[in-house]
């Protein structure tokens, strides 16, 4: 063995003795309240990728579209497949600057809302995606003290993912694990439309 080999066993053996270390504090298991906000794309999309997830280890999982309606998108098809697994609940009507009608869109993140209390509730239920909840708190058409209330109060062991821009602050403290994702390029400035396989 070379010298330098040595020393990288010997750098590499300390880190892995620190890590164990480090790890052996970590035992606590509970259902997560995650939060993905932020300007960049890819909030849904890394929702989507925990839901993968969740099917491979046999974990049922409920998904609720606040905005999103029942466009035609490659996670649906494939997600559909699971269906002793994945129920797909969307209840959006589009984007409010589609709709233009703010009585409309409540009633849609009201229903939307049910559907998720419904799912958070069922013990077979292990994962809750609340997907674009941040547009619709944002626009306070729900009340905020209420969702908060019920995300918080979750059963242990459900996991529950929030996506959509602008997060409220009191979302952000009771979430377990927030990611802000940073736009720094989009194709969309460059005049580029939204495509399959990449946006949906």
């Amino acid at each position: 063995m070379s010298e330098q080999d040595r020393l990288h066993a010997e750098k590499m053996a300390k880190i892995k003795a620190a890590r164990d270390r480090m790890m052996a504090t970590k035992t606590i298991e509970k259902g997560l309240l995650i939060v993905h906000t932020g300007t960049g794309k890819g909030k849904s999309t890394a929702a989507f990728g925990m839901v993968m997830r969740a099917i491979g280890h046999g974990m049922k999982v409920a998904i609720i579209q606040f905005v999103k309606g029942k466009w035609d998108t490659g996670e649906r098809v494939v997600l559909e497949a699971f269906p002793d697994l994945v129920t797909i609940h969307a209840h959006g009507e589009g984007f409010s600057w589609e709709s233009q009608d703010r009585q409309r869109d409540m009633a849609a993140a009201a229903a939307a809302w049910n559907s998720a209390k419904a799912a958070i509730a069922d013990p077979d239920v292990r994962m809750v995606v609340l997907d674009e909840l941040n547009i619709v708190l944002r626009n306070d058409h729900l009340p905020l003290d209420e969702v908060v209330a019920v995300l918080s109060n979750r059963p242990a062991d459900t996991h529950v993912i929030v996506t959509g821009r602008n997060a409220k602050p009191e979302l952000v403290e009771a979430a377990d694990l927030v990611t802000d994702m940073t736009l720094v390029k989009h194709p969309f400035r460059a005049g580029v439309k939204a495509q399959a396989g990449i946006e949906f």
